[in-house]
């Protein structure tokens, strides 16, 4: 009897044991599956990829890429010939680095064609100016200066450049076009962009820095983009005149500024230090100025836009988010003596040369409650007008950098490149 009673008590015990362990897995399974469930949720609703190559396999559901690395096999740039040449994005540690350019996976999933314009994103595209006033290449003759009547061009939109030449560092495209601007003149023209990656050696040489330390993560690209007039017209002030202008898309955070070095002196002589009325006024929390350096923010939160006159800009621009560590460095060339510019305000203009040479853009809801096209944010940079006879070219060059580190090694970057600190960016726009 009393072995019975120890048999049943073992029994139950076992029976207990089993039940509490199951139900242990259970909820350990369930908490498991929730983590699972609102990562999923976040990244969806984030559509954030985790790396260059979670990017690169996106799009090659949609677009063939191609890839360019350096030597070293760590700095890759992922580009599309569909979209005009387009840098889509870039690394500086291989496969599994941070990927710097923003693409619009919405876009792409849609498998759409939108109206206005289709904003796939990339962190540097080939686009023509001017976009706005008599001479834009945005409306047609006689339209509005209004969104409704703004369109743009399928040139730099949607249209394929062809491929001239690639290799494993550099690729070269071409294309031959029309277009037609507000005020009807034609331009008949062709392009041809070369992007090739830089070496370490090529980074510190175009940055005038002395060394850059082992543990640094660089990547950087040089763009060389010619335009040529293929017609048998010149192209002259009196009727309109091109520029070449490069755009930037990169993936915003709350912790990025973008910081833009000026040319210092009497408004008197060399006009505003800069022009914020592209979107309205920006507000004194995200548009600083300071001495010799002005900060903006690229949270991603806020639309506004601002520009530098070709009296003003200096031939560097960049971008530095604190909680990475991410410096992101633009140059390009900017011709002494040269004052032409063209301008792409949504006006007829009584300036229409007077334009800004570099840009720095902040995505955000236009208005309250509707969607922005990002978030993301972006720097530019544009040639001179470019007054060309038949058969002459004119080329802007710039050179993207990015470069991961620890603060303390940025700084000395920063100090030497832009004038300012870690401390001064980080407290600027607080």
């Amino acid at each position: 009897m009393r072995q019975n009673k120890t048999l049943l008590f073992i029994i139950i015990v076992c029976t207990l044991f089993l039940v509490q362990s199951c139900n242990s897995k259970k909820n350990s399974k369930m908490e498991n599956q929730n983590k699972v469930n609102n990562a999923i949720t976040y990244n969806q609703k984030n559509d954030i990829a985790k790396s260059y190559a979670d990017d690169v396999s996106f799009m090659e559901e949609y677009i063939k890429v191609i890839q360019l690395t350096d030597a070293s096999n760590n700095a890759k740039v992922a580009i599309s010939a569909a979209l005009q040449g387009r840098i889509m994005t870039s690394s500086a540690n291989g496969d599994k680095g941070r990927s710097y350019g923003w693409i619009n996976k919405e876009l792409f999933k849609s498998k759409d064609t939108l109206e206005h314009i289709n904003v796939f994103g990339g962190e540097e595209r080939f686009w023509l100016g001017p976009e706005g006033g008599q001479y834009s290449i945005f409306f047609k003759k006689g339209t509005e200066f209004t969104l409704e009547d703004w369109y743009t061009p399928k040139l730099i939109d949607l249209e394929p450049f062809d491929i001239k030449n690639q290799t494993s560092n550099k690729v070269i495209f071409t294309k031959t076009a029309s277009l037609k601007n507000y005020s009807g003149f034609q331009f008949d023209l062709g392009i041809e962009r070369e992007v090739s990656m830089l070496s370490k050696n090529d980074i510190q040489k175009e940055l005038g820095l002395v060394n850059l330390p082992d543990e640094l993560k660089t990547v950087a690209y040089q763009t060389k983009n010619t335009l040529t007039n293929v017609g048998k017209v010149d192209w002259k002030k009196e009727t309109g005149l091109l520029s070449i202008w490069m755009l930037g898309m990169y993936n915003h955070s709350p912790n990025t500024t973008i910081i833009v070095p000026y040319i210092q002196g009497d408004e008197a002589e060399l006009g505003a230090i800069v022009n914020d009325a592209y979107f309205g006024k920006v507000p004194s929390d995200r548009l600083m100025v300071k001495e010799g350096v002005i900060y903006f923010k690229g949270d991603g939160e806020y639309r506004s836009k601002i520009g530098l006159s070709q009296q003003r800009a200096k031939d560097i621009v960049g971008s530095y988010d604190s909680k990475n560590g991410v410096l992101t460095i633009l140059k390009y060339n900017k011709p002494e003596n040269t004052t032409d510019y063209v301008n792409s305000m949504w006006e007829i203009q009584e300036e229409p040369f007077k334009g800004d040479v570099v840009n720095a853009y902040n995505d955000g809801a236009p208005s309250p409650g509707e969607k922005p096209l990002g978030p993301f944010y972006e720097l530019e940079s544009s040639s001179p007008a470019m007054d060309l006879k038949s058969g002459e070219s004119g080329t802007h060059i710039q050179i993207t950098f990015h470069i991961e580190g620890d603060e303390a090694t940025l700084n000395s970057i920063i100090k030497q490149l832009f004038g300012t600190t870690t401390d001064e960016i980080k407290s600027a726009l607080k």
